[in-house]
């Protein structure tokens, strides 16, 4: 399975709006910004997010986007279906033979069981614990 550049940027999108739950509305200029990613891109992936009740927006000048639901209720297969769609590792299942089917079934169930257990919390936490380990102390 590939994830694209519409569900790695969507990914990206939720990880920062919740490592930033609860600041108040975050507008999509800051996040591009600071992440280094194409603000136009990002304005095509945030109605889908937005129509699937994974992020909300808010109009105004100070305005911007939140999550729709704490970083703990939303998975990052949440993320990857809306923008990606059904998570299937290989294309045409029922033409490969028997053994090759059970094979391919269990790496979607694996994958899938990956994404569906993996939350939002638990990528920022992983993001936060990787920035404080690169530090190296000398004594």
């Amino acid at each position: 399975m590939k994830i694209s550049t519409r569900g790695r940027y969507g990914l990206t999108i939720v990880v920062v709006l919740g490592s930033k739950y609860g600041d108040g509305p975050i507008p999509l200029r800051q996040i591009a910004e600071e992440q280094s990613l194409s603000e136009a891109y990002l304005e095509q992936l945030i109605p889908q997010l937005r129509n699937n009740g994974i992020v909300k927006s808010v109009r105004g000048a100070y305005g911007g986007y939140m999550l729709a639901k704490p970083p703990t209720e939303i998975t990052s297969g949440d993320v990857i279906r809306v923008l990606e769609g059904p998570i299937q590792p290989i294309e045409g299942l029922g033409d490969a033979d028997i053994p090759q089917q059970e094979l391919w079934k269990r790496i979607a169930e694996a994958v899938r069981d990956v994404l569906d257990t993996t939350t939002i919390a638990d990528l920022i936490k992983s993001n936060d614990e990787s920035k404080t380990d690169s530090y190296m102390f000398y004594i």
